[in-house]
């Protein structure tokens, strides 16, 4: 059997943040892909990972994408999950199935601390 850990993707400037120590504040992305409509999602998103930084810290908006756990997002992933439909919300249940089928979903608050404690 597989680890998860073979899944999960940390993105560059997250991963500098936890090699140096600085903070990072992990981010359920339900609220983009389920709870606010395109395109004002997106430029909800942007604000927020704007203000983390401003504030001195790192964004990592939680994902499933493809099967692959992502912390912190790439624009285009960003983008992907604001637009996309069919994203399916995955809480701690609907993880396995989710990496194992290879689908694309958002995280629950529940299965954002999941991934941010696997980072």
């Amino acid at each position: 059997m597989k680890n998860l850990h073979e899944y999960l993707k940390i993105s560059p400037a997250v991963q500098k943040a936890l090699d140096e120590g600085r903070p990072v504040l992990a981010l359920e992305s339900t609220i983009i892909s389920h709870g606010m409509p395109y395109p004002e999602n997106l430029s909800f998103a942007r604000e927020v990972e704007k203000i983390i930084r401003e504030q001195g810290a790192i964004p990592a908006t939680m994902a499933i994408i493809d099967g692959r756990l992502k912390c912190g997002l790439t624009e285009d992933e960003l983008v992907r999950m604001c637009e996309a439909k069919g994203v399916l919300k995955v809480s701690r249940r609907d993880l396995p199935i989710v990496v194992a089928q290879k689908l694309t979903g958002a995280t629950t608050v529940a299965t954002t601390m999941i991934l941010a404690n696997m980072a």
